[in-house]
């Protein structure tokens, strides 16, 4: 288990530094930020002075370096607009996010992997119909139109909810249940295809041969093979939730890292940009690295084959 685990932290740390290479440069293909940061009327000379102040007038393997080793004393730089440290701007914005993102994922492992099971049950009956209508609708519906329903009928109309803010579980209804649509829907179709051809299976009809209840074949046989899939689909949600949040956090007003990012971006604030990247990044990494270690911990076969 520990080279297990190693394994692991090392391709993390590579994929670290690949992304860092990736986000580095694809930051710099959006554009001069001296066209913002300096009046319309100042010269190319201004600007080139300005450039020269950012360091960005040095070859870009240079700029690289000096990034890196930056960011291994634990500073990702400032920003070019306020002036103070990026992670002092998005620090206070972390937390929203992964409560934002946490809370849309848990209502879709609490209605998306129940209602799967259901359908994988009976595949042709009416409740499994209806659940196959709603997540086509899910997996079609953009996220932002979601919201805006949504604001319409619980905040509008029967003003039960805020339209907007942050701080109390009211504010988090409504965003939250608008980024979980796609995410239910989607763990909905493949728990219930994971579970239909699991319980299709030689094991499972020996299981029940052996006089098995019924719910032990579901939940202890069944669902325990279907685990795998659904907690490795989960775990990638979770970060494109966090990634993806951006129109419903604009929406809502809601305080995470994407409206930072939509700012930064208007902005070419270069170091909010990659701080931002950066934060993303290691969320992905970091939960793909704990699904790894739990793989390992769930099927032996796994770290066994390392």
């Amino acid at each position: 288990m520990k080279k297990y685990f190693l394994l692991r932290i090392g391709s993390a740390l590579v994929t670290v530094w690949l992304m860092s290479i990736l986000v580095f440069v694809s930051v710099r293909l959006i554009g001069d930020p001296t066209h913002l940061l300096l009046p319309p009327e100042a010269t190319a000379q201004d600007r080139q002075v300005l450039r020269e102040q950012m360091g960005l007038t040095k070859p870009l393997p240079l700029q690289y370096l000096i990034y890196v080793g930056n960011l291994l004393q634990g500073d990702v730089g400032k920003s070019f607009i306020t002036g103070q440290p990026a992670m002092a701007v998005l620090g206070p914005r972390i937390m929203p996010s992964i409560l934002l993102a946490g809370s849309a994922l848990l209502l879709s492992l609490v209605f998306g992997v129940p209602g799967g099971i259901a359908a994988a049950q009976n595949p042709r009956g009416k409740a499994a119909r209806i659940g196959d209508l709603l997540a086509t609708l899910g997996l079609a519906a953009p996220a932002f139109f979601i919201a805006l329903l949504l604001i319409r009928w619980l905040s509008v109309d029967l003003r039960w909810l805020p339209t907007n803010g942050y701080g109390s579980f009211a504010h988090l209804i409504i965003p939250a249940l608008s980024l979980s649509l796609y995410s239910t829907a989607a763990l909905y179709k493949l728990t219930q295809s994971t579970m239909g051809e699991i319980l299709q299976s030689d094991f499972i009809r020996f299981a029940r041969i052996k006089g098995i209840s019924y719910r032990s074949v579901i939940f202890k046989h069944a669902l325990k093979n279907a685990s795998l899939p659904i907690l490795t689909f989960s775990a990638s949600q979770f970060g494109l939730l966090i990634a993806g949040a951006v129109s419903v956090e604009v929406i809502f007003g809601w305080p995470g890292i994407g409206g930072a990012m939509v700012d930064a971006i208007s902005q070419f604030d270069y170091t909010v940009i990659q701080a931002v990247a950066l934060v993303v990044v290691l969320l992905f990494v970091i939960i793909n690295l704990i699904v790894d270690v739990l793989y390992g911990w769930l099927d032996p076969r796994i770290r066994l084959a390392n």
